[in-house]
């Protein structure tokens, strides 16, 4: 199958590179990149344009500046929308986590809510020191189910536990300690992706350039089907996806917190 020009997306840039062999996605909406559900249809969009590529080894995800993404939209976390951009996000998520090649995120700066749950769903992730990672859902009276469900096969159950009860925030150095990170990049790859991006591609010459791409595939289905990731964002998400439906949504707290912050004033909660 011949290789071709990456089409032209609204919210996000794709490009090859590495002769064709990987596949760079950048989150393009700054400064926030916000994983808007146009967003959500774009990443998967080009995710399946390459997806039966044969000499496809790695795709990279990235955040234009100086962030990462400050995760899904506000306003879509409204009770009218929310429905819709919980079952399209969730499908992104089984999307990437069950790509059939590696896609490594590269985060910089803040990684924050629905973009840290893609982080956690892609096979690698990469960070510059100055990276934050969090799920502050529950600061805003909701809950950030896909954390629920992965966190404890990719952080360890206690610090998932306490990111969504808490949505307290995990620093890069703290996410290689528990094993999420890949790579810890050098202080002086911080800053602008330009920077850190000739880092993840010299890590991928030395690591998945050399190997079969055919091979790659079928270790990428082995280890994801043997992880219980997969299984762990079949029915435990699709439970989670429910209960926030049907007893958030209708809830007064599980609108409040997203109301008020759209307001700019602080949340009243009433317990209920």
């Amino acid at each position: 199958m011949a290789t071709v020009p990456p089409p032209a997306y609204a919210t996000i840039t794709a490009s090859l590179l590495e002769h064709g062999t990987v596949l760079s996605l950048v989150l393009n909406q700054p400064k926030a990149n916000v994983l808007s559900m146009a967003m959500m249809t774009d990443l998967r969009d080009a995710l399946t344009a390459y997806r039966d590529q044969p000499k496809l080894k790695l795709v990279i995800v990235r955040g234009a500046g100086k962030d990462f993404s400050f995760g899904a939209s506000v306003p879509e976390h409204l009770k009218e929308n929310a429905p819709r951009m919980l079952s399209e996000f969730h499908g992104l998520i089984r999307y990437v986590a069950s790509y059939p090649v590696p896609i490594a995120a590269l985060v910089l700066g803040r990684c924050l809510g629905g973009a840290f749950e893609l982080a956690l769903a892609c096979h690698l992730v990469f960070a510059t020191p100055s990276a934050v990672f969090a799920c502050p859902e529950i600061k805003l009276g909701v809950i950030p189910p896909v954390l629920a469900v992965l966190g404890a096969h990719r952080l360890g159950a206690p610090t998932a536990e306490r990111m969504v009860m808490t949505g307290a925030e995990l620093s890069a150095a703290e996410a290689h300690a528990r094993g999420l990170l890949v790579e810890l990049l050098p202080k002086e790859n911080d800053g602008l992706d330009t920077l850190a991006l000739p880092f993840v591609l010299e890590w991928y010459r030395k690591t998945l350039a050399p190997v079969s791409a055919f091979s790659l595939r079928e270790a990428t289905h082995a280890a994801r089907h043997g992880s219980g990731i997969l299984a762990c964002l079949a029915e435990p998400l699709i439970a989670a996806e429910r209960r926030y439906v049907e007893r958030l949504l209708p809830s007064h707290d599980g609108n409040e917190g997203i109301e008020a912050f759209l307001a700019k004033r602080p949340a009243v909660w009433v317990d209920a």
